[in-house]
């Protein structure tokens, strides 16, 4: 039996980006999770191209590089060794990556690193779910503090005073 080896998720999901809408993480930082050369990585990835469709993985644009370089340079020093696009990997192409390196540890990585995804995914789904529970109360909140304000507005205003019939016994009068 080996030992199983693992990292905080806090780890693997600050190497977590959204590119092009998706969840993914780069070559470099898979290659460093899985203990093996990024160039080394992205050989067996070439070499296994048909196993990697776009929606698994793609490369940056110079662009999409640069606009990646400027959005997270400030609070990461690493961002500003990355001179080539990297190869950037949505959650199936992770798995995939299993299947063409085939260390041990590249294997109970990728299992961490998917079960991380997973997570992240049960976090969204909560989060989604309680934003549609706020905004039902906020709606029903609307409602009743709607009809309170016109109950107030109502009692508040002053209605158009008639004269008053003068009552009682007034003195000096004859």
């Amino acid at each position: 039996m080996s030992n199983k080896i693992t990292i905080p998720d806090e780890v693997i999901i600050n190497k977590i980006y959204v590119i092009r809408g998706q969840k993914v993480m780069l070559d470099r930082d898979l290659a460093d999770l899985y203990d093996v050369e990024t160039r080394r990585l992205k050989e067996q990835v070439r070499r296994n191209i048909n196993r990697f469709p776009e929606e698994f993985m793609f490369e940056l644009t110079k662009e999409e590089l640069e606009e990646w370089r400027t959005q997270y340079a400030s609070s990461n020093r690493d961002v500003m060794g990355i001179r080539i696009a990297p190869f950037v990997f949505t959650e199936h192409g992770i798995l995939m990556l299993s299947s063409v390196l085939s260390s041990e540890k590249a294997v109970q990585m990728n299992i961490q690193i998917i079960k991380t995804f997973v997570q992240l995914r049960k976090i969204a789904n909560n989060y989604e779910e309680i934003m549609a529970k706020i905004r039902q109360m906020e709606s029903q909140t609307n409602e009743q503090f709607s009809e309170i304000y016109k109950v107030l507005q109502n009692l508040l205003s002053k209605p158009e005073e008639k004269p008053r019939k003068e009552i009682g016994y007034k003195a000096g009068r004859k």
